[in-house]
């Protein structure tokens, strides 16, 4: 069955608020029951350095832990790519069966900017 854990800073970080939005789409997202992964929208921001950060929950239905080692991201908007990126997060694993809120951040060089970044699909290939 699945399980929403937090990273150990996310949990001392998070919001009442923000912890109760991740809390009701875990509740809404847990039984899609897919074989696989599944990244489901949070929010989406630009920082002061310009970055894009996407915040997912990242739901592991797999068998197998899922592990970040040049991981390919794609964020995409209505089939459109805006970012592409290879990602390296060696403090980031999640257990099978597990799903995890997570930001993922890209450099303002590797996205294409654009007039609104919601309604995005973050995908792991």
């Amino acid at each position: 069955m699945q399980q929403l854990q937090f990273e150990a800073s996310w949990d001392k970080a998070l919001s009442a608020q923000d912890r109760q939005n991740i809390e009701r789409i875990f509740s809404e997202t847990k039984y899609l029951n897919s074989a696989d992964i599944l990244c489901y929208p949070i929010r989406e921001a630009i920082n002061h350095q310009e970055d894009l950060l996407v915040s997912v929950l990242v739901h592991n239905f797999t068998d197998h832990p899922l592990i970040f080692n040049k991981a390919r991201l794609v964020y995409s908007i209505q089939g459109d790519v805006i970012a592409d990126k290879a990602f390296t997060l060696p403090a980031l694993v999640i257990s099978s069966q597990v799903s995890m809120p997570w930001t993922f951040i890209f450099p303002k060089d590797s996205y294409t900017r654009q007039i609104s970044f919601e309604n995005g699909r973050l995908e792991i290939l």
